[in-house]
């Protein structure tokens, strides 16, 4: 896999870490970024050797959002032209928020705008405290239309309708208030290295299986229908050969050898 605009490196205990690097432009998206970002995620998303992705962005800012000269561009395009581009990115922020991986985001600097998106697509975010994030779109007439999905199921309909319709800057502070982000961190690479030792104590099957439960989850009413549902997901999980490996573990105060532990 040949990329220009990120970098990835993949630990021996399957952490795959992805690094947009783009630095002199802010790690700001473009169409190359995002099409290696969407390759990228959904490539580790599907590798047995994979464990845990963290998101990062190279030099002093995660991402600025959209790249000035790609702006320039989409100002030229035609309806249909802007509708494929959409769908583009569209399918980056999908890759990133059904990857079967667990993924973290970690900020630096600040997001802004399809940043935003990012963040709010990963798992687990953690930020430095001088971090600032910005849903600016309609200070420049638009509207974060393939973000706004991922934006209300990270922080709600009500404070998604603040922070886009103020476009105000939100420092780390408020992020974590809202739900963007989980964790404010004086220390970027302490904080990592403890949320990926939690994540790497867990089973694997079980956390792919878990992160497809709550999107399953998260839409339905509850009834007996998803009663029903719930109730043969944790039947199915309980006879995974991680089930019973981590129910026995568990009986035998031992730590549990998970069928696709990386040595």
């Amino acid at each position: 896999m040949t990329l220009q605009t990120v970098l990835v490196d993949i630990d021996k205990r399957g952490v795959a870490t992805v690094s947009l690097n783009r630095p002199d432009v802010r790690n700001a998206l473009n169409p190359l970024l995002i099409s290696d970002l969407t390759t990228t995620i959904q490539a580790l998303g599907k590798s047995n050797d994979v464990r845990a992705i963290v998101l990062k962005g190279e030099g002093k800012v995660f991402c600025a959002g959209a790249d000035l000269g790609y702006m320039k561009d989409i100002a030229t395009f035609s309806y249909e032209d802007n509708v494929q581009d959409a769908l583009a990115l569209g399918s980056l922020f999908e890759a990133v928020y059904t990857c079967p991986k667990p993924t973290i985001s970690i900020v630096q600097g600040g997001a802004y705008g399809g940043g935003v998106g990012l963040v709010a697509t990963t798992d687990i975010c953690i930020a430095t405290s001088d971090s600032k994030f910005c849903l600016s779109e309609v200070r420049l007439g638009i509207v974060p239309g393939v973000i706004s999905p991922y934006i209300v199921k990270a922080i709600g309909q009500r404070n998604a309708r603040r922070f886009t319709l103020t476009a105000e800057l939100i420092d780390t502070q408020l992020a974590l208030d809202c739900g963007l982000i989980h964790q404010i961190a004086d220390s970027l690479e302490t904080a990592l290295s403890l949320c990926l030792d939690n994540i790497l104590k867990g089973s694997p099957v079980a956390q792919t299986a878990v992160k497809e439960l709550l999107r399953t989850v998260e839409s339905q009413p509850i009834n007996s229908d998803l009663k029903t549902f719930t109730a043969k997901a944790i039947a199915t999980a309980r006879a995974t050969p991680d089930g019973q490996e981590g129910l026995k573990a568990f009986l035998e105060k031992r730590q549990p050898n998970w069928i696709t532990n990386h040595e």
